[in-house]
């Protein structure tokens, strides 16, 4: 099973992998970080297909994709 972690203390919210997720296993979730930032959250983790796609994006290596 393919799994994606967010570190959400490493996230600014800019949403980079939540628009490039081909499957929208992300989303923007409601919690802040301890900088204020909403982050991003895996929201439908069964459906990650490990692409890698978010964490080649993401700009602030806050994703990691564990197949």
């Amino acid at each position: 099973m393919d799994s994606v972690k967010i570190i959400s203390e490493n996230c600014k919210g800019c949403g980079y992998c939540v628009v490039v997720c081909p499957k929208k296993v992300l989303e923007m979730g409601e919690s802040a970080n301890r900088m204020g930032y909403r982050y991003a959250v895996a929201a439908r983790p069964d459906q990650c297909i490990a692409c890698k796609l978010c964490a080649v994006m993401c700009p602030d290596s806050a994703i990691e994709i564990f197949k």
